[in-house]
């Protein structure tokens, strides 16, 4: 009897805790069990004698059934956890709190709460475009893509070229997001990031400069906040090219810490067209600041000061934006950096003293000290276009070119692509083209449906990038020479030289992840953590003492529940979680919910017993910010499948990343609890997520195998894992004569294969000094049409592995050169 009713027991309390159910409700069941456990049944009968144990369960059953009592809880409970609380918990600061409030949460939610509603992922629009976007993406993009010449735009030039400038300003280009009202294409989310994804495919140069107007600018604050007036004066010139936009935040010594912004503007008066008005004196020196060595249209961001309370707002208004033509006296601008040795325009920007009338302020004054929150909702949608478009076109544009060189580079007699050494890195470039294509495209349908997804962009800002930085170096690996040979034939070269500006702008990588993300992302998305610090940091004692109640409450609710669904979850191995359908992928989606579970107690767990030392706590951070990561692309990648129509031959490829994916999130798991600070939290954590130990293997040697095969052969495979990045079957093309090559080579495979065969055995033999395809046809082992076909493949595989080489006055820039050269 005493072990069935402990076993009644624990499936009571467990029923409860996942109910979350309410405090009265466990006061009863433990009244309850504890009366019962006074029942004894022997051969002579039923008695009852309540012992020592029935009368403890009776006691605090009783205790909980007075705590839920409200006033009685303030008094005895509530209270003194709110003191210790106080002091724990960390204090968010003002640009923190602005930060948190411009973004929305939505399935990143979902994830911490280790319970997901499907319908919030399964409910996000697919990939969605009107039939004017999909018509300008096959036009005046694949007009500009043609006319871009990336050895000229980097090497020759260091800029575009004028005919490009101007025609990216003729058809809109740098005014995607700005509303057809004002003359801007007024273009959604999932178009911008398409149309900067396969211009950034050819090059990367060309991609950021399309992609900063259209991501952080003066056009998206001025839509925005701007008055009346400022937009009717400067949008439809932002819309038209007529004007240039940058956006300058990054100063000398603050970098991505806005707090500790050094850029000031001081109300005061000035003259101003021959009068004397209010305005602000600015004192800032900004670097890095891309598009402004042509910028017409300069947008600031400054601390702003009014010592003298002139606009009724204190001495310390805060962070505010302000908009200024370049020709405004005291702005100077006009030198440039030169990044990795990209081309395109970056610089600095300066003024010290500079009067600038109220007018300039974005907004007026009316949004005077809110610039930080205008920034970071712009940040919330802009990086979660920017980055991972050029970060996703770079992946697959690397695999494009890499899977056709691997089937038309041959050693040892066969091509490089199906030997495992070269399959193995091949087999992850195809991995990680479907998956972060899969994040790009659910990201930007996420800002379509007016989400602001900051954790999310900022999450996938850093693994895209990253996973691009991987991308390049297996692509160089594999392509050797033909790689690292730069020129007019390199297709590689601009895309590699690229990837620490990636790696650094809009957050450098090691930042966004170490700091950013998970902190970040636990404030916002957690159910209860936040509105925790609110009630503590209330300055009415009374009305902070009442939210911490009600907010505490849930918090310890959440957390009975976490403890046991993430242990029931374990035993099980996320047999009984929940999936969106029964499709070929529901185990699937039952493990995203079972490490989903895990991630809602470890996250809860490190914020709560590390509390203000997270921010130090910044390897733990990371490692958590890694799992939420694993989590999205997961999530990702099974939407993907399943939008698709489930194709089967798709089926396999999200098999592999899927494993991995397990894999990776149950040795970051480990890695957490074997560097969490207090030894007994990690062993309950380890014990309640992995109870029969962490046992994820990755994709086998033979499926990966399998997908690097897949890939050297032309068709539907190939170009759903390449989607969106330009395509040329041009000989005379950069990349198309790779493409030419690919398929001459495939279309001649069987005729090779015999030629190879004869080779072997002496019938003929590959030298400089004769024509072995001359000598197949003499000695019967090609007719002359089959000659014919392996000659094309011979002769365009001979045009694309060729490599530039120079005279020595090209290169030598001290050197005179000839008109030809």
């Amino acid at each position: 009897m005493t072990l069935l009713l402990i076993v009644i027991s624990l499936i009571v309390f467990a029923a409860l805790a996942v109910r979350e159910s309410a405090l009265w409700q466990w006061g009863a069941a433990v009244v309850v069990i504890g009366l019962a456990s006074g029942f004894h049944f022997t051969a002579e009968g039923a008695n009852y004698a309540l012992g020592f144990g029935g009368w403890l369960l009776l006691v605090f059953g009783a205790l909980l059934l007075l705590l839920a009592i409200k006033p009685l809880r303030l008094a005895v409970l509530t209270t003194p956890v709110y003191g210790a609380v106080k002091s724990i918990l960390p204090k968010v600061s003002r640009t923190e709190q602005e930060a948190l409030d411009a973004g929305t949460v939505g399935w990143d939610a979902e994830l911490f709460s280790g319970r997901p509603n499907w319908d919030k992922l399964t409910q996000i629009r697919p990939l969605t475009l009107s039939a004017e976007e999909q018509a300008f993406l096959d036009g005046p993009t694949e007009q500009a893509c043609q006319m871009l010449d990336d050895w000229d735009i980097r090497h020759n030039r260091a800029d575009l070229s004028p005919e490009l400038w101007q025609f990216l300003r003729d058809k809109g280009f740098l005014g995607m997001l700005i509303a057809k009202e004002h003359g801007g294409l007024g273009f959604s989310a999932q178009a911008q990031s398409m149309i900067v994804s396969k211009i950034a495919s050819r090059s990367v140069a060309a991609g950021i400069t399309v992609m900063v107007p259209n991501s952080l600018g003066p056009g998206e604050l001025l839509e925005k906040y701007g008055t009346p007036a400022q937009k009717e004066k400067y949008l439809h010139r932002l819309a038209t090219g007529q004007d240039v936009p940058c956006f300058a935040l990054t100063g000398i010594h603050s970098g991505s810490d806005a707090g500790g912004m050094r850029d000031i503007g001081v109300v005061t008066k000035g003259m101003w067209n021959g009068e004397e008005v209010l305005g602000v004196k600015l004192s800032f020196d900004k670097r890095y600041i891309t598009l402004a060595p042509v910028a017409t249209l300069v947008g600031l961001a400054f601390l702003l000061k009014d010592p003298d309370n002139l606009l009724g707002r204190g001495a310390d208004v805060g962070i505010t934006l302000a908009l200024v033509p370049r020709d405004h006296p005291g702005l100077d601008i006009g030198r440039r950096h030169f990044p990795s040795r990209q081309a395109f325009m970056n610089g600095p920007v300066r003024g010290k003293d500079m009067f600038v009338p109220l007018d300039y302020l974005i907004g007026g004054v009316d949004y005077a000290g809110q610039g930080w929150r205008m920034l970071m909702e712009c940040l919330s949608t802009g990086r979660a276009i920017s980055l991972p478009a050029i970060g996703t076109t770079s992946i697959k544009q690397t695999l494009r070119t890499t899977s056709a060189y691997a089937r038309i580079r041959r050693q040892f007699g066969i091509p490089v692509g199906i030997m495992e050494g070269v399959a193995e890195p091949l087999g992850e470039m195809v991995k990680r083209a479907y998956m972060y294509e899969a994040a790009r495209r659910l990201t930007a349908s996420m800002v379509d449906e007016g989400q602001r997804p900051a954790v999310i962009a900022g999450l996938l800002k850093y693994t895209t990038t990253e996973a691009m930085r991987d991308s390049m170096d297996e692509a160089f690996d594999i392509q050797g020479g033909r790689a690292i040979q730069d020129g007019p034939k390199n297709y590689l070269f601009g895309g590699y030289m690229a990837i620490p500006v990636a790696i650094t702008v809009e957050g450098a990588n090691i930042l966004t992840r170490t700091l950013m993300t998970f902190a970040q992302g636990v404030l916002r998305a957690h159910p209860y953590l936040l509105k925790e610090i609110q009630a503590v940091q209330n300055k009415d004692r009374k009305a902070g003492l009442d939210a911490f109640d009600l907010a505490f409450g849930g918090h310890t609710k959440f957390m009975l529940r976490n403890i046991v669904a993430s242990f029931l979850h374990g035993v099980s191995n996320g047999a009984f979680a929940s999936s969106p359908n029964e499709g070929p992928m529901a185990g699937h989606y039952r493990k995203l919910h079972r490490y989903s579970q895990a991630f809602a107690l470890v996250a809860d767990w490190t914020t709560v017993v590390l509390g203000g030392a997270l921010k130090q706590k910044q390897k733990i951070s990371g490692r958590m910010a890694d799992l939420l990561g694993e989590l999205y692309l997961m999530s990702a990648t099974l939407k993907r499948f399943d939008e698709e129509a489930r194709i089967e031959e798709d089926k396999a490829l999200v098999d592999s990343i899927i494993a991995d994916r397990i894999a990776n999130i149950e040795k970051t798991f480990g890695e957490v609890f074997d560097n969490f600070p207090n030894p007994v939290f990690a062993w309950a954590m380890r014990i309640l997520c992995f109870p029969f130990g962490r046992h994820a293997k990755r994709a086998s040697d033979r499926a990966n195998y399998r997908l690097a095969k897949a890939v050297l052969v032309p068709g539907g495979f190939r170009d759903r894992l390449t989607t969106g990045v330009y395509i040329s079957n041009d000989p005379d093309d950069v990349t198309g004569v790779l493409e030419d090559a690919f398929k001459k080579v495939v279309d001649a495979e069987e005729i090779e294969t015999r030629f190879i065969k004869a080779s072997r055995k002496g019938v003929i033999e590959r030298r400089l000094d004769r024509d072995a395809i001359a000598d197949a046809v003499v000695a019967g082992v090609l007719n002359d049409n089959e000659a014919g076909i392996m000659r094309a493949a011979d002769e365009a595989t001979e045009r694309a592995v060729q490599v530039d080489d120079f005279a020595m006055t090209v290169l030598d820039k001290t050197a005179p050169r000839s008109a030809a050269e």
